[in-house]
């Protein structure tokens, strides 16, 4: 049960969106903006991973969840092979590019300032560009906001994940621009 009395049994952000419908706008287009604007040299898939990544070392189960089934859908992964690149991504056969700039999202999650100037030089070595390693930093940023906001306020997540795995499809057709109040 949620901290707060959120007068609906939607889980995870859900939940915290249909309660909150001034906050819910904003904080959705934010995540279309990150995840799914098409003028970005990042896959959605890399995107949604990197949110994926983050939200599994924030230790958030709904979000690693959410974004990883999407991200197994964009990618043509697996929920296994997405389980094995959030454990240990330098162990699969990720690009070179997306390791470096899954390290630098890591270092993010545990504090702006842990980022290095060595992560960054890193992903320029590996082809990535100032908007790549921008848009990763701040795909991080935003998913520890998002993290926190749905693990501290106690909402409720499916446990059996195939339920994710079953909705990814829908999600990465409508995107997160007011979910909340479409059937999804």
């Amino acid at each position: 049960m949620a901290h707060i009395e959120l007068n609906n049994d939607l889980p995870g952000i859900r939940g915290l969106m249909f309660y909150s419908p001034e906050t819910e706008a904003p904080l959705n287009a934010l995540a279309e903006q990150l995840l799914r604007d098409d003028n970005n040299s990042l896959s959605r898939g890399e995107r949604e991973l990197i949110a994926t990544y983050v939200s599994y070392l924030n230790d958030c189960f709904f979000c690693q969840n959410v974004h990883g089934a999407v991200a197994g859908y964009y990618l043509g992964c697996n929920i296994d092979e997405i389980d094995a690149i959030k454990v240990n991504f330098s162990a699969t056969d990720l690009s070179p590019k997306m390791k470096a700039l899954l390290a630098i999202a890591g270092s993010v999650q545990k504090g702006g300032k842990h980022v290095t100037t060595e992560q960054i030089e890193a992903a320029r070595a590996q082809g990535a560009d100032d908007k790549e390693i921008h848009d990763t930093v701040l795909i991080a940023a935003a998913f520890c906001m998002f993290n926190r906001y749905v693990d501290g306020l106690g909402t409720w997540a499916p446990q059996d994940r195939q339920i994710y795995i079953d909705r990814a499809p829908e999600r990465a057709e409508v995107g997160y621009i007011s979910s909340i109040f479409k059937k999804v």
